[in-house]
């Protein structure tokens, strides 16, 4: 199946995006988690979306999840790691899993950090950003999770089940806890951040100050991936995908809106920014069927 509009991202830039592409009868697949927005939901209160005055991040989540399942939106839990412009549509990519859509909305958010010396060097040939995607890879061999977010300590457990031996880097903070109440007990946790990942041809080592480590694969697991290695040939201006003001980026079909758009991060402007992504991609969809015609 081949859908019109792929939307990647469950925040507020992806919710928008995909109420205002279904409203105008398009054939959507919207990427992401049903949990929406973890940031969104931290917030505390939320005071300068409009229609709405001292409402929690919880609260405004809430909202954004019924307004969706009323309009029958489904969330697919897919991690999607790879994103290629295939001349008339775009391929995405988890794990063995290939969805196919013809323009492409990317509302992932902003990847807050550097990436580790040796992360985008190694993508492909050892490193990797979803442990579920391709555990199959790393049957009976030493891997390492270097986690972000809690979710990291999941897909830990589920590659421990195959792995010879799986390792947990956190970084986050986690209390002054030694290990988590969450992993396996045979899973061994490095509290501390690593320096480098290193390799010849593949990975085969992650190092830290005072120690390395021999590993065959590497998952870093971060909220959100780095625009330039989730869509090869995607102009960025530093973390951010650069879009002109109809969300255009510079590949024909792949538009861009939210904080991976660029500042300010902001609720209202990524709903904003979501709604003029999924207008454009419309106009796109359209634009093409009338070229159609014309042949």
């Amino acid at each position: 199946m081949r859908y019109d509009i792929a939307i990647v991202g469950s925040g507020p830039a992806g919710l928008s995006a995909a109420v205002n592409a279904k409203i105008r009868n398009k054939k959507i697949i919207l990427f992401g988690n049903e949990n929406l927005s973890n940031k969104l939901q931290k917030a505390p209160e939320i005071n300068n979306y409009l229609g709405f005055y001292e409402i929690s991040g919880e609260e405004l989540k809430d909202k954004f999840k019924n307004h969706v399942d009323s309009m029958g939106i489904e969330i697919t839990n897919h991690k999607i790691t790879n994103i290629y412009a295939m001349g008339d549509y775009f391929a995405l990519i988890s794990g063995e899993n290939m969805f196919e859509a013809t323009t492409v909305i990317l509302a992932t958010g902003i990847q807050y950090g550097k990436p580790i010396k040796g992360e985008e060097e190694y993508l492909g040939r050892g490193v990797g950003y979803c442990a579920t995607c391709d555990a199959p890879l790393y049957r009976d061999k030493r891997v390492a999770i270097i986690g972000y977010n809690k979710e990291a300590e999941e897909e830990a457990n589920f590659l421990n089940e195959i792995a010879s031996k799986t390792y947990f880097i956190p970084m986050y903070k986690r209390e002054g806890l030694m290990r988590s109440n969450h992993l396996d007990n045979n899973i061994e946790v490095i509290n501390e951040r690593p320096v480098e990942i290193k390799g010849e041809i593949l990975v085969n080592q992650v190092s830290f100050k005072t120690k390395e480590i021999d590993v065959d694969g590497v998952f870093v697991i971060k909220d959100s991936a780095s625009p330039k290695t989730l869509v090869p040939g995607l102009e960025v201006e530093g973390a951010h995908v650069k879009v002109d003001i109809n969300m255009n980026t510079n590949i024909r079909g792949c538009f861009a809106c939210g904080d991976i758009a660029g500042k300010p991060y902001s609720y209202i402007k990524a709903a904003g920014q979501g709604q003029i992504a999924a207008i454009n991609a419309v106009s796109y969809l359209d634009q093409l069927k009338i070229k159609e015609k014309v042949k």
